[in-house]
C-alpha cells in the first residue's frame, strides 16, 4: 500500500481549528477555566459520551445543550479464507520476528508485518481450498502469533506443496468527534488499516474536537483511546532578533545570503535512506533541500546522502578505509559545508556516551570547516523506547536528553524532531499511525517533521 498522504488529511485539525480546543461544563463559563471533568467521556464499551456544556476552538464556541451519546464502531476485523501460498518458505525462529517465515497478506507493512493484529486462535493450514486436510501445528509449521509470519518445520508434508491459510486479523481506525456550524456532533468514521490509518477528511463548516483512536483487536474503549485535540498545532516559537543559523551555521548561512554553492551532506540510517517515504521526492534530506530553495530564492544548496540502513554513527566509523561506509569516504572526504545527521540507531547510547562519541565527531567536522545539525530521532515502537504507552509528549530515552545537552554545550545546531512527534498527542494522533512498518520508519508526515 502506498505511503503517499492526503496532506489535507493530516494537517485537517490545525486547518480547521486556529488554537486548542477547550471544553468548559454547562455551568462553567469561559472565564472560569478549564473543566475539571472532562466533556467526554466513555459511556459504554463502545460508545462515547459528550456532556453538555461549551467548546471553544480558536474564535469559534459551540453550546452542546443536551447530553449525546456517540456510537464507535468496533474495530475492523478481516475474515481470511483459503489464502493461496505457493512455495511456503521455512519457520525460521531465529530471525527477527516479523521475517520468520511467510508474511500473511492482511498484515503487511512496508518491510514487516503490523504486530498484534492476527488472531492467533484462528490461523489454520490446509492443502486444499475446500476440504479439511488440515496441518498440524508444530509438526508441519511454525508461526510467530504476534506479528503473523509463518514457516515449514523440517519434515513437514506440505514442503513444495501449495499451502492454503485461514485466519482473522485487525485493522486500526482513527474516527473524528466533530462538530458543525449548528453545534451538532458527531463521528466520521475513518478507513481502516493495517499500520498507518488516517483521520478522516471532514466537511467545511465542521470542526474536529477529538479522535478516537480504535487499535485493531481492541477489545472496548478506555480512555486511553481518546484523544482531545488540546493543541492541534505545534507551537513553533517566536523568532526575533538575529536568526539563529546565523549564530549556529554562520558559515551556511552566509554561503545562503550570498548565494554561493552549498554543500549538505545527509548522514544516518535506514531512514536517512528513505524508509519509509513514499518516493524520493519525499525523504527529508530532499524536501529541506526543495524548501531551502524556496525560502532563500537564489540559494545553491546541493545534496549528497551517506546512509546505511539498520546501522549507527559508530558503523561507520568502525568500517575499513576505503569501504563504501567508511567514515571517512562517506562523510568526511566529500567535504560538505552542512552535515545534517539522523541516527534513530544511536538512541541506545547514555548521555555521558553521547559526549564522547559526539565530541569526537564535532573533532573531524572542525578540522574540514563543516557545520553540523543534529536531528533528535522520531519516537518508534513504545516497547522500545521503554515505554509502556503510546501517549507519549516526553520522551524516555536518555540519548534524546544527551543529544540536547551536548548541542547546548558545544553550540552546534539542534532539530528537535523527537520534541516534535511529543506533540502528536495532543493534535489527537496516536504517533505510532505515522510507522509505516509498525516499527521505526516513518511515513511522509513524519519525514516532514524533520524538515
Amino acid at each position: 500500500m502506498s505511503a503517499t498522504i492526503n496532506r489535507k488529511q493530516f494537517v485537517q485539525a490545525a486547518v480547521a481549528v486556529a488554537a486548542a480546543v477547550t471544553f468548559y461544563p454547562a455551568e462553567s463559563t469561559a472565564e472560569s477555566g478549564y473543566a475539571e471533568n472532562p466533556m467526554l467521556e466513555i459511556d459504554a464499551d463502545w460508545q462515547v459520551r459528550v456532556n453538555r456544556g461549551t467548546v471553544q476552538a480558536g474564535k469559534r464556541q459551540f453550546r452542546i445543550r443536551e447530553r449525546q451519546i456517540l456510537n464507535i464502531s468496533q474495530a475492523a476485523l478481516n475474515h481470511v479464507n483459503g489464502e493461496r501460498v505457493d512455495g511456503m518458505p521455512q519457520y525460521d525462529p531465529n530471525a527477527a520476528p516479523w521475517a520468520r517465515g511467510y508474511r500473511l497478506e492482511k498484515l503487511i507493512t512496508y518491510e514487516t508485518t503490523a504486530a498484534d493484529m492476527l488472531d492467533p486462535a484462528t490461523l489454520a493450514l490446509r492443502l486444499h481450498p475446500t476440504d479439511a486436510d488440515s496441518l498440524t501445528p508444530r509438526k508441519d509449521y511454525d508461526f510467530e502469533p504476534r506479528w503473523g509470519t509463518v514457516g515449514l518445520v523440517p519434515g513437514s508434508r506440505a514442503a513444495g506443496r501449495t499451502v492454503f491459510v485461514d485466519y482473522d486479523c485487525g485493522w486500526s481506525r482513527i474516527d473524528s468527534i466533530v462538530i458543525d456550524a449548528k453545534n451538532a456532533v458527531s463521528v466520521q468514521e475513518g478507513k481502516p488499516h493495517p499500520a498507518t490509518p488516517h483521520p478522516p477528511v471532514i466537511d467545511p463548516g465542521e470542526t474536529v474536537v477529538a479522535n478516537v483512536w480504535v487499535p485493531g483487536r481492541l477489545v472496548k474503549l478506555t480512555e486511553d483511546n481518546l484523544y482531545p485535540i488540546v493543541e492541534p498545532a505545534f507551537p513553533e516559537p517566536r523568532r526575533s532578533g538575529t536568526p539563529a543559523a546565523s549564530r549556529l551555521l554562520p558559515q551556511t548561512w552566509a554561503k545562503i545570503q550570498s548565494r554561493s554553492p552549498l554543500k549538505v551532506l545527509a548522514w544516518g540510517d535506514s531512514v536517512t535512506d528513505g524508509g519509509q517515504a513514499s518516493d524520493p521526492a519525499h525523504q527529508y534530506q530532499n524536501v529541506f533541500i526543495a524548501k531551502l530553495k524556496a525560502a532563500y530564492p537564489g540559494a545553491r544548496p546541493s545534496l549528497t546522502t551517506a546512509a546505511w540502513g539498520g546501522r549507527t554513527s559508530d558503523s561507520f566509523l568502525n568500517e575499513p578505509k576505503g569501504a563504501q561506509h567508511n567514515f571517512d569516504t562517506a562523510v568526511i572526504e566529500p567535504k560538505p559545508d552542512l552535515v545534517i545527521m539522523e541516527f534513530v540507531n544511536d538512541a541506545f547510547m547514555s548521555p555521558e556516551v553521547v559526549e564522547q562519541k559526539y565530541g569526537y565527531l564535532l573533532k573531524r567536522f572542525n578540522e574540514i570547516g563543516a557545520e553540523w545539525i543534529i536531528l533528535t530521532p522520531h519516537f518508534v515502537r513504545p516497547d522500545w523506547m521503554g515505554a509502556k504507552t503510546i501517549r507519549l509528549e516526553t520522551d524516555p530515552r536518555p540519548y534524546v536528553e544527551g543529544v540536547r545537552k551536548f548541542c547546548a554545550a558545544h553550540k552546534v545546531a539542534l532539530a528537535d524532531a523527537s520534541l516534535r512527534w511529543g506533540h502528536l498527542v495532543k493534535e489527537g494522533i496516536p504517533y505510532t499511525t505515522l510507522l509505516c512498518n509498525s516499527i521505526n520508519h516513518p511515513d511522509d508526515r513524519g519525514h516532514e517533521m524533520f524538515v
